[in-house]
């Protein structure tokens, strides 16, 4: 799949609905005039929003160390800022592949009120379940299991914990990798290889599915004798403008859950106040591979400022940011704005179509202000290669959650800008600025690419801190199939 860490689904988008994007306009003001009111799931809080660096506690310990001891700082240095929602401090000190994983924590529901009771508890299916011998494989029908996401929760040497095969679509052509839609989630398919499996680990690929449909799974489960995790990703959707789809689908799926992970604090805390669940907070795993974790970075003599629009899925605002950007990098020395995004923006007859996007972009890289690629999308080798030649990568998001396109950026030494929204922050150092469905904070903006030109921050990942995370992570996830056992 391409670009799979920012498009966990496939280039080809699904039939229109009414959650879905009916297409983008262009010109000033297009996220303030957004339908939503109020702040959103993982929206920030109202006022503008300074740039800073957001130190949190699934950090590494080399990245803990130079920036002041895991203590949140404003960006110039000059002193402590506020903590992020939920901060779990300081990373751990243990020696790599020993004691807890750094950013692992347990939210509990909010005090008074009492967590979600525990689905019933599941009787044997046959002789196929493993007993407690540690030696005994756990077999995972996870969704998906392809994904770059899920291959890194496995050490690289494998355990014990077996993910089967994502069954290919009916849709699919052969020896294609294709994994959406899951054919996991299917009632039919769970009744038909129950034996097959002894955990059902959900994380994405859900969109498709109804309230209705997301029940009859859980039935399906339950009748098997089979438990859920899920893996809170998204709390709202980056496809769907309307957030009610995904919050009916996510009403379905976190009570029903026997065991809830999530990646952050702040998701941890607002499953918590929403469901009353306990949520497992648990890092994303290094995205880049071994050998693109060593890749030296090239030296360059401009300051190159990314902004990939990609193909402007519902989440994104970028024409708002570029405007800022151009104006912003062209008072500052040797520096240069790029801008990529999908040829199908301009395309009539294609669900991405986002009329006059291209023709702003276009005119103002005639006045030098910008360098415009529009091409198809990248295999994960572009990607990597497209990333790492840039010295700052801003997420142009007015909503979201998670972000695999801000680990692949820690992984290579990229520093991220990213939006106030969500809980990009708590993933790893990065700097902010003002973004939410309300519009963009045009001067926390500008301050943030300042700062990262004067500072160029260093927050690249350590091998070995992603490489003792991974094995961490492994074990936690053996730890938790194995109690539901």
């Amino acid at each position: 799949m391409s670009e799979p860490v920012a498009h966990r689904h496939p280039a080809k988008p699904p039939s229109q609905t009414s959650a879905s994007r009916p297409g983008a306009t262009a010109g000033p003001g297009r996220g303030s005039a957004d339908p939503a009111t109020g702040a959103a799931a993982g929206t920030s809080g109202p006022g503008p929003v300074r740039a800073t660096a957001v130190v949190t506690g699934s950090m590494s310990a080399s990245a803990s160390a130079s920036a002041s001891a895991s203590v949140p700082v404003t960006a110039d240095g000059t002193g402590p800022a506020s903590r992020a929602p939920g901060s779990t401090g300081t990373a751990s000190e243990a020696a790599p592949g020993t004691g807890p994983l750094p950013g692992t924590t347990a939210t509990t529901a909010p005090s008074g009120r009492a967590p979600a009771p525990a689905a019933p508890s599941r009787s044997p299916v046959g002789s196929s379940r493993p007993s407690a011998d540690p030696s005994r494989p756990i077999r995972v029908a996870s969704v998906p299991a392809g994904h770059v996401y899920v291959r890194h929760l496995s050490p690289p040497g494998g355990d014990r914990v077996v993910r089967l095969v994502d069954p290919r679509p009916c849709t699919a052509p052969s020896g294609s990798q294709q994994w959406w839609p899951p054919v996991m989630l299917e009632p039919g398919w769970v009744d038909a290889h129950a034996g097959d499996f002894d955990v059902f680990h959900l994380h994405f690929g859900f969109d498709a599915q109804s309230p209705a449909a997301l029940r009859a799974l859980v039935e399906a489960l339950r009748r098997n004798g089979r438990p859920l995790v899920h893996t809170v990703h998204d709390l709202v959707n980056p496809h769907h403008r309307d957030e009610a789809e995904h919050r009916a689908q996510l009403d379905v799926l976190v009570p029903a859950a026997d065991r809830i992970i999530t990646l952050t604090p702040g998701a941890a805390a607002e499953i918590a106040a929403r469901w009353g669940r306990t949520a497992l907070v648990l890092p994303h795993p290094h995205v880049v591979g071994a050998t693109g974790l060593v890749r030296p970075r090239p030296e360059r003599d401009t300051f190159t400022v990314g902004v990939h629009a990609k193909s402007i899925r519902p989440n994104m605002d970028p024409l708002p940011v570029v405007r800022v950007l151009a104006d912003a990098l062209s008072e500052l020395p040797d520096a240069v704005l790029r801008v990529d995004c999908h040829p199908e923006i301009d395309d009539p007859a294609s669900h991405w179509y986002a009329p006059g996007v291209l023709d702003e972009l276009r005119a103002t890289a005639r006045e030098e202000r910008l360098e415009l690629h529009v091409h198809d999308y990248f295999d994960d080798e572009a990607l990597h290669d497209y990333l790492i030649n840039l010295d700052v990568s801003v997420l142009p998001y007015r909503f979201g959650t998670h972000s695999g396109w801000l680990e692949a950026c820690h992984d290579l030494g990229t520093t991220v800008l990213a939006p106030s929204c969500g809980f990009y922050a708590q993933q790893r150092p990065c700097l902010t600025y003002g973004h939410d469905r309300r519009g963009l904070d045009a001067v926390s903006l500008r301050e943030a690419v300042r700062t990262a030109h004067e500072l160029r921050p260093a927050w690249r990942a350590d091998p070995a801190d992603r490489r003792a995370e991974r094995l961490r992570l492994a074990r936690e996830h053996e730890a938790l199939y194995a109690d539901l056992l």
